[in-house]
């Protein structure tokens, strides 16, 4: 059986853990720093087998360099379109990464060396998702429903536009609109109350989102992840994936202060609401 786990870093980073009950072997998802993964694995007695990019930000790369020090010849995929130091294999698009076929490495830095092959099957698919970045990507483990999209869909909101384009973050995340209702969403950020606070701008009387509102400053409150989320549940409160709903459109409008007649302008428009405004 496939286990997920938080690694937090710095103030509001998640990296993310990819293991088995029956290993004790992880995968890791954008290590931004290598400090609390060392931590992690040598708490647990877990090894590293591979390391997951999904765009060039530091945040999320820092901590390649000293991981694959500790471990050295384990795979780092990351993206194709992207510069990245420490990437030994550039995927994109429909990309399958078959975790089962990765063979582990020691650490040569710790007096307890795990060399037992990767004990679980877990299939891993690339979807280019360009938009916070030029070659952002995104990884689908479709048997586990579980979506690793780095900083293109956070809990309750979306990423900001930096080298990619809103062109691009827009159908980025229309694309990731269609998978199963049931995914789970994993992002990089701990942003999920900031997130709603703006939401709430957007759509104030929207029921389901005071509700999980008010959920996530319970959780934030105790110190307990609010993610991951459901795509059904960004779907009836994230304004970002929310383009087509009458309140939205009524709300980027009155915004914008004139007709917006495609739900990329829609989506424009939020963005731009919520980076000149609130953020």
């Amino acid at each position: 059986m496939i286990t997920i786990n938080p690694i937090r870093a710095f103030a509001d980073n998640y990296i993310w853990a990819i293991g088995s009950q029956n290993s004790n072997q992880i995968v890791v998802v954008d290590p931004g720093d290598a400090t609390p993964v060392l931590k992690y694995i040598n708490e647990q007695a877990l090894s590293l087998t591979a390391i997951l990019i999904t765009h060039h930000h530091y945040d999320h790369v820092g901590g390649i360099k000293k991981l694959t020090q500790h471990f050295p010849g384990i795979p780092v995929y990351g993206p194709e379109n992207e510069d990245i130091t420490g990437i030994t294999q550039f995927v994109s698009d429909q990309k399958k990464i078959q975790l089962n076929e990765l063979i582990p490495q020691e650490d040569k830095f710790c007096s307890s060396k795990q060399t037992t092959q990767l004990n679980f099957n877990c299939s891993i698919e690339v979807i280019d998702v360009p938009g916070h970045t030029k070659g952002h990507i995104a990884y689908l483990a479709k048997s586990n429903n579980a979506l690793f999209c780095g900083d293109t869909i956070f809990a309750g909101g979306c990423g900001r536009v930096f080298d990619g384009t809103i062109e691009q973050l827009y159908h980025s995340i229309h694309q990731l609109k269609q998978l199963p209702k049931e995914t789970k969403i994993y992002c990089a950020h701990e942003y999920t109350v900031d997130n709603l606070g703006f939401a709430k701008w957007v759509e104030p009387e929207n029921t389901d989102l005071l509700k999980r509102d008010d959920e996530a400053m319970t959780l934030a409150e105790k110190g307990i992840p609010t993610v991951p989320s459901t795509l059904e549940m960004e779907c009836k409160t994230n304004p970002f994936l929310r383009t087509h709903i009458t309140e939205v459109v009524q709300a980027a409008q009155k915004y914008a202060g004139h007709t917006l007649k495609t739900e990329l302008e829609v989506f424009s428009a939020i963005r731009e609401w919520k980076d000149s405004q609130y953020d």
